[in-house]
């Protein structure tokens, strides 16, 4: 009996060994922010493996940090990853530069639709005409969906063919640094392109107010974060869509039911001087509706761009981008 239960033991050992052996790697780039918070939880909950395992699937995700969109798009159009989470301007330039090719990207789902807010410091700013010509407005890069949310509310603003009116005075500085600058009160910086938890602490210090947001700009909700992966990659690994569209969706899910440990998840992987977790949490009870798999302006999104010369091809609708999304929420 002894031999046999040793026996067995060492199948189910070769066993284990193999299955670990031949997991399907899965290699995801993820960025810095709140907005990425979905993608935490889905390595601290292993939320793809769980939904893997219910299909019949072994993987074994590896998250990769990147700081920004060019670097995640390179990373993915290399192959160094699989598939990449960022903002939707950029995912419409590279299914726009490859298109009709392997490399083509496509977009899988959302994931973050948090408004993007300009805060400034001028007590007296009522609208983008109160930015004084020697005033600097930052956000995190040039070539940014801050970017493209200025200039469409440029041209609401100063009327049409005034895009760029005010993209001289803009500067690339991180987050933390523009919000150092803002608050400080003493450099050219009056104004800010904000997205969580800067926002919330920037507004929360009594010493800036909101000017405009991109929900002025598009007339509501838009995507600020999605996930996306070459037509190569989603052409080979079909099963493995609806697995990280459901992953994707319990972590949102999880956001909304237990907020207090979401935001215990978010400072383990962030850790923050300027926000303890009550803050957080409190924070995510007050956006319960920016995390979820929709995907909202991408078609808006894309016909600006089109116009303003930064697509050659403009998609016919948002489901050419994300042909993986049936539901009829997105848009």
């Amino acid at each position: 009996m002894k031999k046999r239960l040793a026996r067995l033991g060492a199948a189910f050992a070769l066993t284990a060994l193999a299955t670990s052996a031949f997991a399907t790697p899965l290699r995801i780039g993820i960025g810095f922010g709140i907005g990425f918070l979905p993608t935490f939880i889905l390595e601290e909950q292993k939320l793809i493996e769980k939904h893997a395992k219910a299909a019949g699937l072994d993987v074994e995700p590896a998250y990769q940090r990147f700081s920004g969109s060019g670097a995640m798009q390179d990373a993915i159009l290399s192959g160094s990853v699989d598939l990449g989470v960022y903002g939707v301007p950029a995912l419409l330039i590279a299914w726009d530069k490859a298109k009709g090719t392997n490399n083509q990207i496509f977009g899988i789902c959302g994931v973050n639709s948090s408004p993007l807010v300009l805060v400034t410091n001028k007590s007296d700013a009522k609208s983008l005409k109160d930015i004084g010509s020697g005033d600097k407005i930052s956000m995190p890069a040039i070539v940014s969906p801050q970017m493209y949310v200025l200039q469409i509310l440029s041209e609401k603003t100063f009327g049409e063919g005034q895009k760029d009116k005010l993209k001289t005075q803009v500067v690339a500085l991180p987050h933390p640094e523009s919000i150092a600058a803002l608050l400080s009160g003493v450099s050219e910086v009056k104004a800010y392109f904000s997205t969580p938890p800067f926002t919330q602490i920037a507004l929360d210090s009594g010493r800036a107010h909101k000017l405009v947001s991109s929900e002025d700009a598009f007339g509501g909700r838009s995507s600020f974060l999605v996930l996306g992966a070459t037509k190569r990659w989603l052409d080979a690994n079909p099963k493995l869509v609806p697995v990280l569209i459901a992953a994707v969706q319990e972590a949102a899910d999880f956001i909304r039911k237990d907020p207090k440990g979401a935001a215990n998840i978010y400072l383990k992987v962030e850790p923050s001087k300027m926000l303890d977790a009550p803050k957080v949490e409190a924070m995510l009870k007050s956006m319960p509706d920016d995390f979820g798999t929709d995907v909202h302006a991408v078609k808006a999104y894309a016909d600006f761009m089109g116009r303003s010369g930064g697509l050659k091809n403009v998609p016919a609708s948002w489901t050419d981008v994300f042909p993986t999304i049936k539901d009829t929420k997105s848009n």
